[in-house]
């Protein structure tokens, strides 16, 4: 069955987690990847933990779907190789800080005059524009600045990353949608266009509902631990032998939640009886009913909840989420066979389309692996490979594999 984006050719020169998601995302959906890599190493992710058999789990998990070539485009021949695959791709990504592409003489305008349908997306910390556009980012710092850790852990701790390396994987989910957007377009214009996603602005479009509180109150929000600041009861509380989450997103659900656990009392108090009274009550309500929900296992409440029709949940540790069947069903836990680690637990695609599903067919290449497949489908020859390994242009598979 063909891919939705079957025949899309992508030119990947992104490192480490940011722009490689989002290329993952576009190789799992069927593009092409081309997966350019310094000759000094390959990708940074390459020499992240953990290892098995000297090859990184890291950049194994981030970089399916993929051929590898080795390129080194500080040189003339480098560049001329770039410059012949650039002409037939739909595609450019990378994630350099703002500036190099354009010292290396590869920016935008130059490769637009070469493929005017040309969609070059850009990830970079702050964008390419502003006073900020040549800072260099990471992760924790967008996390810092954007706000998040502003708003997480508990309220009277410091603030706190959160688990998941949200600065880089939103910036490459939305540089996903960027490119998906030029491309839909490009339909209709015949012309491609930039598209700049700076992992800062990224964080900003998440805040929710922080930025709608700050605007009505003039106050910036603080941590509310596990609780939902604006609805109530949204929390973890403590079970005899766990935790258990409650949603009770609404007054109904409220009552329902009163009847069920022998508390109707709760639901006509006065400091309980709407949303807004218990988010404006919640220290009054929380030790109320963290007192009820200590009486019973998380399992016998989840139980006892999904007959009631409440939404409740456990708090799943990673082993707990590959092994849930829901998990399973949904084939979000795969395996593959990497030459070299062996078989590989990674996950799958969240994105279920009908008719023209996504797969996971090839294992993350080693670096150089496709050196000779993309140099002859340019034209190149033997001995101008064995030129460019001589001159630096490209490094190898032979001297990389032991």
């Amino acid at each position: 069955m063909e891919k939705a984006l079957e025949g899309v050719r992508v030119l990947d020169l992104t490192r480490v987690l940011a722009g490689p998601y989002a290329s993952m995302i576009l190789g799992d959906l069927g593009a092409d990847i081309i997966k350019i890599e310094n000759t000094q190493g390959g990708d940074d992710s390459r020499g992240f933990g953990p290892f098995v058999n000297g090859e990184s789990v890291y950049f194994i998990s981030l970089n399916r779907n993929k051929k590898s070539l080795s390129l080194n485009l500080k040189t003339e021949e480098g560049k001329e190789i770039f410059l012949k695959l650039v002409k037939d791709a739909d595609i450019v990504l990378e994630n350099f800080r703002p500036g190099t592409m354009e010292k290396l003489g590869l920016g935008y305008e130059e490769l637009e005059k070469i493929n005017p349908g040309l969609i070059y997306a850009a990830t970079s910390g702050f964008g390419h524009t502003g006073p900020y556009r040549e800072k260099a980012a990471y992760d924790l710092i967008v996390q810092g600045m954007g706000g998040i850790m502003s708003l997480t852990g508990d309220p009277e701790g410091p603030p706190t990353r959160v688990g998941a390396s949200v600065g880089d994987i939103t910036s490459g989910l939305f540089t996903t949608i960027g490119i998906l957007a030029a491309f839909n377009k490009r339909k209709e214009t015949g012309k491609g266009q930039k598209v700049d996603v700076s992992m800062l602005d990224c964080q900003v479009a998440i805040l929710e509902n922080a930025i709608a509180r700050y605007a009505v109150s003039g106050t910036s929000p603080k941590p509310t631990g596990n609780r939902h600041p604006s609805i109530t009861p949204f929390s973890v509380f403590k079970a005899s032998d766990g935790y258990v989450i409650v949603a009770a997103g609404n007054d109904t659900l409220w009552k329902k939640w009163c009847s069920t656990v022998g508390r109707a009392d709760l639901a006509e108090d006065a400091r309980f009886k709407t949303n807004g009274n218990r988010t404006d009550n919640w220290d009054a309500l929380e030790p109320i009913m963290n007192e009820v929900i200590s009486h019973k296992r998380v399992e016998e409440w989840l139980t006892i909840f999904e007959e009631a029709g409440i939404p409740a949940s456990p708090i799943n540790d990673v082993e707990k989420v590959v092994e849930h069947p829901q998990v399973q069903a949904r084939e979000m836990i795969v395996h593959q066979e990497h030459p070299i680690a062996g078989r590989i637990m990674v996950p799958g695609i969240p994105i279920k389309l009908s008719k023209n599903p996504g797969s996971i067919d090839e294992p993350a290449p080693l670096l150089g692996q496709h050196n000779e497949m993309i140099l002859r489908q340019l034209g190149y020859t033997e001995k101008d490979m064995e030129r460019f390994e001589e001159k630096g242009v490209i490094v190898g598979n032979k001297a990389l594999v032991k």
